[in-house]
């Protein structure tokens, strides 16, 4: 962990240098909080890779580290093994991703009731918006019910409706609050909600399809290995409760 410091303008110490090389040269996870990605900067580990910092220095560290790929207005960047982030609040979300990566979707909600946090914002929202947003409780209630029929079909429409507001501006306040598309916020919840069966469940594949609201096993398996790169299967064996293969065609029967 590199942490965020007061001035990036100034000469960071050789020593300090030298210990983020070694262990950048040893493979391990690197994650730098704001201006601390700086620091992975003056290292050289940023050298062709992807970063980020928050708004009021991107500028800056394109200047003088052009090396790097500097990436505009976005909570977290991951690059192999090196994660940076915005401001200090976007590095809680950044250890989060790491939690969720390593240890599944069960533990990292456990996390976040611990630290008293919201579940991790995805690395593509935004670090701000150019209009001002509206208290992000304001369609609260119709995102809880979104999750709460997860199962079934989803529309537009019908969460314009649950929340008595027009279509139109119905997207464009869920846009503000969530900082993504009302259709997209939705398969994300999908996606989480598929994890978290997987890892605490024996459900079968075709059961936890329906349960999340993906129709088929089938359409099931394509968007998750889409969204999170492995299969249902390949998930189950690495966070899931046994290593039993529920992803297989011949076990179609749905196990209670």
């Amino acid at each position: 962990m590199v942490p965020g410091y007061e001035n990036p303008s100034l000469p960071i110490p050789d020593g300090y240098l030298k210990a983020v090389r070694l262990a950048g040269e040893r493979g391990a996870r690197m994650v730098a909080v704001c201006t601390g990605v700086f620091a992975l900067a003056a290292s050289g580990m940023l050298d062709g890779k992807t970063a980020t910092t928050h708004w009021q220095y991107t500028d800056q560290l394109r200047t003088t580290y052009p090396e790097a790929d500097v990436a505009e207005n976005r909570l977290f960047v991951e690059d192999g093994a090196i994660l940076t982030s915005a401001g200090a609040g976007s590095g809680i979300d950044a250890c989060l991703h790491v939690i969720h990566s390593d240890f599944g979707t069960t533990v990292a909600d456990d996390v976040t009731k611990e630290v008293v946090s919201s579940a991790a914002r995805s690395a593509n929202e935004p670090q701000y918006m150019d209009v001002p947003s509206p208290p992000r409780a304001g369609l609260q209630a119709t995102r809880e019910w979104v999750i709460e029929n997860i199962g079934s079909s989803l529309t537009v429409q019908r969460m314009a409706d649950h929340s008595r507001l027009s279509r139109r501006t119905f997207i464009r306040h869920f846009v503000r609050e969530t900082g993504m598309p009302p259709m997209h916020w939705v398969a994300r919840q999908r996606i989480l909600g598929a994890r978290r069966l997987l890892e605490s469940s024996d459900w079968s594949v075709e059961r936890i399809a329906g349960a999340t609201g993906f129709g088929t096993a089938a359409n099931f398996r394509n968007i998750f290995r889409r969204e999170v790169g492995v299969t249902p299967t390949a998930y189950r064996k690495s966070h899931g409760p046994s290593s039993s293969d529920n992803d297989s065609a011949s076990t179609p029967t749905v196990r209670l």
